[in-house]
């Protein structure tokens, strides 16, 4: 694990690194010296691990709960290269949406391709984390909406150190066996209105997770349009079961 650059602003340190071709963020408290909780979060289609939202989110988890963030590129996204079979594979879908298949399936089994790589690297990028001593090997938890839950719930069924999860805007076409295998505590959320993940999938996935604590949080409105108050909640969500 290699750190290219650090600054600090209100409280907060954040650090850019690479581990091997993998880049990536940590943001933890200014002057963490001792073990804490760590939230590993997954960005959303077409961003990157710097995407204002979820630096917004970051920062406040590390303010108001003394939590440690890191977020890395997934591959073909942000500070990372092109992928030759993704753009192939994109602009093949395009195609065929516009020859009338529908939407979901496509991003579903295109997401189960990415995260047969993204769930290694994330579990490499914990290994190395949580072996700082401002980071340390205390309890992990995971948030991701969208690609972040497409690629999120196979690494959450995967990992062992997560203990619980914050997922949202995916569906069970693709992830239905990998959410039968998460039992930690989650909150789920769901566009009622999404225009990219048919309802009636989200609410499958939500049902397929095996966890016996798990909770809906549905509100009307398109894929991107999560209301605001729902960082609130998820705030309170890792703290009751990370901190």
């Amino acid at each position: 694990m290699r750190f290219i650059s650090e600054a600090s602003s209100d409280g907060v340190r954040e650090q850019l690194f690479t581990l091997g071709e993998i880049p990536g963020v940590l943001w933890t408290p200014e002057c963490a010296a001792t073990t804490r909780p760590l939230v590993l979060m997954g960005h959303g289609g077409g961003q990157h691990k710097k995407a204002p939202d979820l630096v917004a989110r970051a920062r406040r988890f590390v303010t108001e709960c003394g939590f440690a963030v890191v977020a890395v590129d997934v591959p073909a996204h942000g500070d990372r290269p092109k992928v030759e079979e993704y753009d192939r594979i994109a602009t093949e879908n395009q195609a065929r949406v516009e020859a009338g298949e529908e939407l979901a399936p496509l991003i579903a089994d295109f997401q189960a391709l990415v995260a047969r790589q993204t769930v290694p690297e994330w579990r490499a990028v914990l290994d190395a984390v949580q072996q700082l001593e401002h980071v340390g090997a205390g309890p992990v938890g995971y948030w991701g909406v969208s690609l972040g839950c497409g690629l999120g719930v196979p690494f959450v069924a995967a990992e062992p150190r997560v203990r619980a999860a914050v997922l949202g805007l995916g569906g069970a076409l693709a992830s239905a066996e990998a959410a039968a295998r998460i039992t930690v505590p989650v909150e789920f959320l769901v566009q009622w209105d999404d225009e990219r993940v048919p309802r009636v999938q989200s609410l499958a996935l939500f049902d397929a997770l095996a966890s016996a604590e798990k909770t809906l949080h549905a509100n009307p409105g398109k894929h991107g349009e999560i209301p605001a108050f729902e960082l609130e909640s998820t705030l309170r969500f890792f703290a009751r079961h990370l901190g």
